[in-house]
């Protein structure tokens, strides 16, 4: 464990969270020989903590602080408190996530070449190519033990697996497995194979499922040179007359103001509470916010375009036996379109629990048609679909005008609508999904709205240009050189895929970027 650091050490790098980005920069420079301090709004909860059960974990692991939606979305109607369903914890999303991890196709890092100007869409190239990233995803793939690479086998299909692969293979998809998971299928790391306990979104109780919270953040506690600081939320980056950054000022566990001095800041807050920080670090010399000469921070807010399928089968299936997202259907994934949609999606295998179940089947509801699909819960089956949907310059984080949070800092507003493509391709997916399951004899099927999201990107979003984002091909903003955004809210586009994996290895390359400019004594 890091001796802590002095508030006053300037040489230290200062990272907000510890999740995918955050947690994999951390100890990432820590290793380089760098000196980091990962600042944490939540707790340490390791894995002897965790529990397997969705309800008691969502209130021990959730980022439940206040916020706030609008526009036309699904979430803002039923979920109207709760926009996003992400993690306060070290860790932070990688302790409760289902551990897919795909790589981006070539043409998702051109949305704007590929898919031309769509009216109402703010696309824009990626200012990296797949190429230039494929060297840091091999290097994540073997990092987080993606099985599926590296010859580590695929996971064991589940039945709710088998029933998405017959359906599947019976209405002609061809690109049907049990995924590229960053779960164990064989000991690896210090680490253990997957059991197949089952209800493992939320805190893997064996540790066969990668996290930053016990394979990358101890790697880098054990070079002495990382702090993590949990219960430590960041308030405000401050920075001296030149416009350089010059530290954080974050509230610690007893709720007093701290400030950690910095010679870098790198923010991975997720794509809500990281444009938030920026708009509330607003000064004379920044009055929009740091990082924001565009007026782009907290825009372009993409979700994925999500949704589920359930099924019901005349005989048992136990759908919450074994991994919850070992499976997909990737024959959706490319750009066709003729469908009447731009981008594609992927179909996954997913399972809740009975409360969740219940929260999210259809929210508010009761009655027969409710009740008797619960009824039949053992004899279900159910996939997730997950799109690439499309950023848009009004659906974006702001600061709400009055709301604030218990440290005066007002709370985030995420304004949503979904754009025709989302739609078009929501419906195209629920229509599949249910084809999936009436070919091989479902009793019912029903597809069900989106939850709050769990992939929330853009909002500082890559760009070649200054004028049309907030970061470069590495993470720097724009406007200072060294503040960083090191998690999913440096996506220009969503991509089909579950970003975690690119979000590590884009964390990969920017702690060599990093390293390699300190060491040059340029920043």
């Amino acid at each position: 464990m890091a001796a802590p650091f002095d508030l006053n050490d300037d040489s230290v790098v200062v990272i907000v969270g510890s999740g995918a980005g955050g947690g994999t920069l951390g100890s990432e420079l820590a290793q380089k020989g760098v000196k980091a301090v990962i600042l944490e709004a939540g707790a340490r909860n390791e894995i002897e903590d965790f529990v397997n059960d969705e309800w008691e974990s969502f209130s021990q692991l959730a980022w439940t602080d206040q916020r706030t939606t609008s526009g036309s979305w699904r979430v803002h109607k039923n979920f109207p408190n709760l926009p996003a369903w992400i993690v306060k914890s070290v860790g932070g999303s990688t302790v409760h996530w289902a551990g897919a991890s795909l790589r981006f196709q070539e043409h998702e890092f051109k949305t704007r070449t590929a898919y031309g100007n769509l009216p109402g869409a703010s696309l824009l190239d990626w200012p990296i190519t797949l190429a230039e990233l494929e060297p840091y995803y091999a290097k994540a793939e073997d990092r987080m033990g993606v099985t599926r690479t590296n010859d580590i086998p695929g996971l064991p299909g589940n039945n709710n697996f088998k029933v998405l692969a017959a359906g599947a293979a019976k209405i002609g998809y061809k690109e049907v497995h049990t995924g590229r998971m960053a779960i164990n299928s064989q000991p690896r790391d210090g680490r253990g194979s997957c059991q197949q306990i089952g209800f493992c979104f939320q805190g893997c109780k064996s540790g066969a499922k990668w996290s930053t919270l016990y394979t990358e953040i101890p790697k880098g506690e054990a070079t002495g040179n990382l702090e993590v600081r949990p219960n430590s939320q960041a308030i405000t980056i401050e920075h001296d007359a030149s416009g350089k950054v010059t530290g954080v000022v974050y509230a610690d566990k007893d709720g007093k103001l701290q400030r950690q001095k910095a010679r870098v800041v790198a923010v991975a807050g997720n794509s809500i509470e990281s444009p938030r920080l920026l708009l509330n670090s607003a000064s004379t010399m920044f009055p929009d916010g740091l990082a924001n000469s565009s007026g782009e921070v907290g825009r372009n807010y993409m979700r994925h375009t999500t949704g589920s399928v359930y099924a019901i089968f005349e005989k048992p299936v136990h759908m919450y036996r074994g991994t919850t997202m070992a499976g997909v259907v990737r024959d959706e994934a490319g750009n066709d379109p003729k469908r009447g949609f731009v981008g594609g999606y992927e179909m996954e295998t997913l399972s809740l629990g009975l409360p969740f179940m219940a929260a999210f089947l259809d929210p508010g509801a009761w009655g027969r048609e409710f009740t008797s699909a619960l009824d039949s819960y053992d004899h279900m089956a159910g996939l997730w679909i997950v799109g690439e949907d499309m950023p848009n310059a009004d659906n974006r984080i702001t600061l709400h005008p009055t709301i604030k949070d218990k440290f005066g800092m007002p709370v985030a507003n995420v304004n949503f609508d979904d754009h025709e493509n989302d739609v078009a391709m929501r419906s195209h997916a629920y229509r599949q999904g249910q084809a999936i399951y009436d070919a091989v004899g479902a009793v019912r099927t029903f597809p069900t709205p989106p939850y709050p999201s769990t992939h929330n990107l853009g909002t500082n979003r890559m760009s070649a240009k200054a004028q049309d984002g907030v970061v470069d091909k590495f993470g720097q903003t724009h406007d200072i050189k060294n503040l960083f955004v090191s998690d999913g809210s440096q996506f220009t586009t969503g991509g089909a895929e579950n970003p975690t994996l690119t979000i590590v290895a884009l964390a990969l390359r920017q702690a060599e970027h990093i390293a390699a400019r300190l060491s040059q004594k340029e920043m």
